[in-house]
C-alpha cells in the first residue's frame, strides 16, 4: 500500500446518503475519489452535497484543506471499466444479496488484479460474497457507521478466504481515514456492533410491545444510562471498571427472561407497513412535523461532531500505563 493517499486512488459504488457521507470521509483523507452511480443525471445534486460535507468538516476543525481543491479529486460516473484503475473499490448499496453480488460481478469484470474490494454490509456475511467472487482474498467488509464522515468506528470483516495482507492492508487504511477499526476475523452475520444492536432492539420492543413502557420511556433510560459510559468504555471494560461479580449474579436471574423472539416485532411490522421511514419523511415511532424532523437531523448532525470531539480527549487505551 502507498503511504501516501493522495497515491491510492479510491472508488464508490452508491451516491446515497451513507455513500456521499463514505466520499466525502474519503476526500478529506487525501483520495482522489471515482463514486459509480446509475443516477448520473444527478451529479450536480450529488457534488453539492458531498460539497456541504466537506464545508461542515473545515468549519467543525475536522479538515484543514479547502474543500474545492478536494472536490477537484472527485469525479463522477456510470462506466465500470474506469475502476481499472483503483487500488481500492467499496461498494454501498442497498442491503440486498442479489444487488451486491450484481455489483461484484461487474467491479471485478474491470477491477486490478490486486485492488481491494470491500461491501459496506451491515448483515450479510462476507464469505457468501467470496463464494462468488474469481479472487475471493481481496474481498472483505468494510461496515461504516452514519455520519461515515464524522464517527471513528469501521468494522473490517474478513471472510473465510479473506488474505491477511489484505485484511491488514484495510486496517492501514481505515486508519488513515480517522477510524479506530475493528478487525473481525471470523465471518459472522451482523458482526460485533449490529448483533449486539439487534439483540438491544428486540428486547425494547418487547418492553413496549407488552407494556411495561413506552418507546420514549426506553429512549430515556437507555440515553441517561448506556448513552452516559458508552463512549468512554464497552462493555468488557465497564463491568472491569463497575465490579464484575454483580453482572455474574443479574446474569443468573435476568438472561432466563429476556426475549429470545427471532420474529421481526409486531410494533416493527406495523410501523414499516404504515410507511413510516422516519425523520426523512417525519414519520416514525414519534410524531414530527416536517420542520421537528428537519431541526433533529440538524441536531443529530451537531451532536455527531460535538461527542467525536469528546471521545478524542478519551482515545482507546487512555488509562494503560506504558513503561
Amino acid at each position: 500500500m502507498n503511504a501516501d493517499p493522495r497515491d491510492t486512488p479510491v472508488a464508490v459504488i452508491g451516491l446515497g446518503l451513507m455513500g456521499s457521507s463514505i466520499i466525502a470521509c474519503l476526500l478529506a483523507a487525501g483520495h482522489p475519489v471515482l463514486g459509480l452511480t446509475r443516477d448520473v443525471h444527478k451529479r450536480a445534486e450529488s457534488r453539492a452535497h458531498i460539497a456541504d460535507l466537506l464545508r461542515q468538516m473545515r468549519d467543525e476543525g475536522l479538515l484543514q484543506d479547502d474543500p474545492e481543491s478536494l472536490l477537484a479529486r472527485f469525479e463522477i460516473g456510470d462506466d465500470y471499466t474506469a475502476l481499472s484503475d483503483r487500488s481500492v473499490i467499496i461498494e454501498s448499496i442497498i442491503e440486498n444479496w442479489d444487488a451486491k453480488n450484481e455489483i461484484l460481478r461487474r467491479v471485478e469484470e474491470n477491477a486490478a488484479p490486486d485492488a481491494l474490494i470491500g461491501s459496506n454490509t451491515s448483515s450479510i456475511p462476507v464469505t457468501l460474497m467470496q463464494n462468488e467472487a474469481k479472487i475471493p482474498g481481496r474481498v472483505l467488509g468494510i461496515h461504516w457507521a452514519e455520519p461515515a464522515h464524522i464517527t471513528r468506528f469501521m468494522e473490517i470483516i474478513c471472510g473465510e478466504k479473506t488474505g491477511a495482507a489484505f485484511a491488514q492492508r484495510a486496517v492501514d487504511l481505515a486508519r488513515g481515514w480517522g477510524k479506530e477499526p475493528t478487525l473481525v476475523k471470523k465471518d459472522i452475520r451482523g458482526f460485533i456492533t449490529n448483533r449486539i444492536m439487534y439483540a438491544m432492539l428486540r428486547e425494547a420492543f418487547f418492553l413496549v410491545e407488552n407494556g411495561y413502557a413506552t418507546p420514549a420511556d426506553v429512549d430515556r433510560s437507555l440515553r441517561n444510562d448506556l448513552g452516559w459510559w458508552i463512549t468512554f468504555a464497552g462493555p468488557f471494560r465497564f463491568m472491569d471498571l463497575t465490579g464484575i461479580p454483580a453482572y455474574a449474579a443479574v446474569m443468573k436471574d435476568l438472561l432466563p427472561e429476556l426475549d429470545c423472539s427471532k420474529e421481526i416485532p409486531r410494533l416493527m411490522r406495523e410501523t414499516v407497513e404504515s410507511g413510516a421511514r422516519g425523520v426523512s419523511n417525519a414519520k416514525g415511532f414519534y410524531t414530527y412535523t416536517e420542520e421537528s424532523a428537519r431541526r433533529w437531523e440538524e441536531l443529530f448532525l451537531k451532536f455527531s461532531y460535538e461527542i467525536r470531539a469528546l471521545a478524542q480527549k478519551y482515545p482507546e487505551h487512555i488509562g494503560d500505563v506504558h513503561s
